[in-house]
């Protein structure tokens, strides 16, 4: 592997700041090396100083995407802080029945497994109700996973046994263990590419917005910044959901707290 100096390590800190509000600590340097020095050599590149360059460069918006990609890609599994599809059950099921679309955004989705873990709540309590849910992510490489659908079964392992037998399929032969998200559930489920970071298009609104284990990533202005752009997506009486280790202190007044880490906008 190729070292990675200081003042290197310094470049890509503010590279993936700009390009997504991400704040890198010091102890994330051997992370960033690991994840980049395949790139380096793909390119033929002597140092990350070489590679650095090669993404300021113009004609390479396609590798600034891919050294987005590769520093933003986190870990998750389904049914993940499961307080929070305890929650979404609730209002569900107090929606059921409704006419008008309950919609649902994974607003930081990853590879997709807490967009399926929503839509399957949904799927068994609201009935005759319209719903979608919508997952986004920076990433356009953990976006075309998710959209596969095609997960191993240590990421399943928190999923009601119910839930795997309804909207899952078993990985047989070259697929053994592995599951597909089956196609019915697939198809109300619906991913985009959206820099949180940036202003949003016009996504919402929705009843309830999962913002889960990011803002850790921010820092505080970067918080308020993306929070506010988050906020104005929710409907009237709607509710965010962030992870359990974060908090909304001195982030944003605009949502009162309901339950640990659940917040609900003014009606």
């Amino acid at each position: 592997m190729h070292a990675l100096n200081d003042t290197e390590f310094t470049h890509f800190q503010r590279f993936i700041f700009d390009a997504a509000g991400i704040t890198l600590s010091g102890a994330k340097k051997a992370l960033v090396a690991g994840r980049l020095s395949k790139r380096l050599a793909h390119h033929h590149l002597e140092s990350f100083g070489d590679y650095f360059r090669l993404l300021s460069a113009p004609q390479h918006g396609a590798e600034v995407q891919i050294a987005v990609d590769l520093l933003t890609t986190n870990e998750t599994y389904f049914f993940r802080e499961s307080k929070h599809f305890d929650f979404l059950r609730q209002q569900a099921l107090a929606a059921r029945n409704r006419t008008q679309m309950f919609r649902v955004w994974s607003a930081a989705s990853s590879s997709g497994e807490e967009a399926y873990s929503i839509a399957m709540v949904l799927a068994d309590c609201l009935e005759t109700t319209p719903w979608e849910v919508m997952g986004s992510d920076i990433s356009t490489r953990v976006l075309a996973g998710a959209q596969r659908a095609h997960y191993s079964l240590e990421r399943a392992r928190h999923i009601p046994q119910n839930y795997l037998q309804r909207f899952c399929l078993k990985g047989r032969d070259e697929h053994e263990g592995s599951l597909l998200v089956n196609r019915q559930l697939r198809s109300r489920v619906h991913f985009r590419q959206v820099n949180l970071n940036a202003a949003l298009p016009e996504l919402g609104p929705f009843d309830i917005i999962f913002l889960r284990n990011v803002m850790i990533y921010f820092n505080e202005e970067t918080k308020r910044q993306v929070v506010t752009r988050v906020l104005s997506q929710i409907k009237p009486g709607g509710y965010f959901c962030i992870g359990h280790s974060e908090s909304l202190n001195d982030i944003s007044q605009a949502v009162k707290a309901v339950a640990p880490s659940i917040y609900q906008k003014p009606a």
